[in-house]
């Protein structure tokens, strides 16, 4: 699990006097990934994270839960027993047909030798982005979701994220919420740390 040590909190704090200020009420960081995300493997988190695009959490469970299930045995079929559903069969699980090609071609990508999963731990950030945005269905922000959650690379920064730009937005106490770019500048300061500071922005929009 990767966390931050004590010396690099000191640092953000320091860096962040008003991000400081705002830990004193947030959880403590509990590091990357958490349990639940170590125990999936690289594949079963990618396809869960282009099924779970863009839907409520409790739909996208049910359909990725209905995915899992059309082959026998625990959890999501490996990819090349995936790459053996026909598209109708992956449709009628509830997947759109953006969702079901993006998962086929996550699939292909694993197959045939381009998407390396191994490998992924050992590349830089901005590789495995590269290699990630390079499968239909998964965008920058999903790759970085990847980086922070199953990875554990603690300097990304989502500047896409309205959840990031809302905490933003109420820890400067602004009107309006900071765009893609206000929130790259502003976040400068919270580097090597980054990714941390983004998990402090949502735990600041669950504390309303």
């Amino acid at each position: 699990m990767a966390a931050p040590t004590p010396h690099q909190l000191r640092a953000l704090k320091k860096a962040d006097p008003r991000l400081a200020e705002a830990m004193k009420s947030l959880p403590a960081f509990p590091g990357f990934p958490d349990a639940a995300s170590k125990r999936l493997s690289h594949w079963h988190s990618l396809a869960r994270a282009i099924v779970f695009q863009q839907l409520a959490g409790a739909a996208a469970y049910t359909i990725f839960k209905r995915t899992c299930a059309l082959t026998s045995g625990a959890g999501l079929a490996k990819p090349e027993d995936f790459l053996k559903l026909p598209e109708d069969l992956l449709r009628s699980a509830g997947l759109s047909r953006n969702k079901a090609l993006a998962l086929i071609d996550l699939a292909t990508h694993i197959c045939d030798g381009r998407l390396k999963l191994r490998g992924l731990t050992y590349r830089t950030d901005q590789e495995v982005i590269d290699l990630l945005t390079d499968v239909r269905g998964i965008g920058p922000w999903t790759a970085q979701m990847f980086l922070i959650f199953k990875l554990g690379r603690l300097d990304v920064l989502p500047i896409a994220d309205l959840g990031v730009q809302e905490g933003l937005r109420i820890l400067d106490g602004l009107k309006e919420r900071p765009t893609a770019k206000e929130l790259e500048v502003r976040g400068a300061a919270w580097a090597p740390l980054r990714s941390v500071a983004s998990w402090m922005m949502y735990r600041i929009v669950d504390q309303g």
